[in-house]
């Protein structure tokens, strides 16, 4: 079995339908040729589709209301409050998706970046909801390569004692490798994604992949 399909096939990572249509704007955005304007607007298509899957995972309690007919309605209703963070720069990328689908949700900020001397993610900086540790977490990062920087976010969260079951990672491509190694980090967590790669190459690039995320989207590429 290939690592694609072993992390396809876990139980805790979740890719969006493959449908025609999510074919299609995944193929935009992987396209070298897409113009930044259409990479960011079809980013963002992709992204609220993420955000809008990445709620059915939340628990939800029975919840009537009374229609404009003056007749009953049996629903339910999310329980409990949600926020977002998003793993600096790319991760921001996302914000606005999730603002659109949960209007006044709270944001949080994380900047992982790698330590010259260790060569390993360190944390230096993070923004997080005072309550956050009463709140389901959507983590938001658009790439997962090797799930180094993923990894230390999450023990991040845990440590300001966010519940590692209430957190949900949302994300566009990842690698199978940064996949299953956070699913084995992690017991509870869960993985929400567009599509899975083959691969990551010897300088950690997801193959085969669309380039850099946050370049791509903010338009700074060389």
């Amino acid at each position: 079995m290939t690592l694609s399909k072993e992390a396809a096939e876990h139980s805790r990572l979740h890719l969006l339908p493959q449908t025609h249509q999510l074919k299609g704007l995944m193929t935009i955005i992987r396209d070298a040729n897409t113009e930044r304007g259409d990479f960011v607007f079809y980013s963002d298509r992709v992204i609220r589709l993420l955000v809008e899957e990445g709620l059915n995972y939340l628990p939800v309690v029975d919840k009537e209301v009374i229609t404009p007919t003056g007749l009953p309605f049996q629903g339910v209703a999310f329980e409990g409050r949600i926020c977002g963070v998003s793993i600096m720069r790319a991760g921001e990328s996302m914000e606005q998706g999730l603002r659109e689908v949960c209007t006044s949700v709270r944001i949080g900020k994380v900047l992982i970046q790698r330590d010259e001397r260790t060569a390993l993610p360190k944390l230096y900086y993070s923004k997080l909801p005072k309550d956050i540790a009463d709140r389901w977490v959507l983590l938001l990062d658009p790439m997962l390569a090797t799930g180094g920087s993923a990894v230390k976010c999450v023990e991040t969260l845990l440590e300001a004692g966010v519940k590692e079951e209430r957190i949900l990672f949302i994300n566009l491509i990842c690698a199978p490798e940064g996949a299953l190694a956070m699913l084995e980090r992690f017991k509870s967590l869960q993985i929400i994604t567009a599509e899975i790669d083959e691969s990551i190459d010897e300088r950690k690039f997801i193959l085969p992949g669309l380039g850099d995320f946050g370049d791509r989207y903010f338009g700074t590429e060389d």
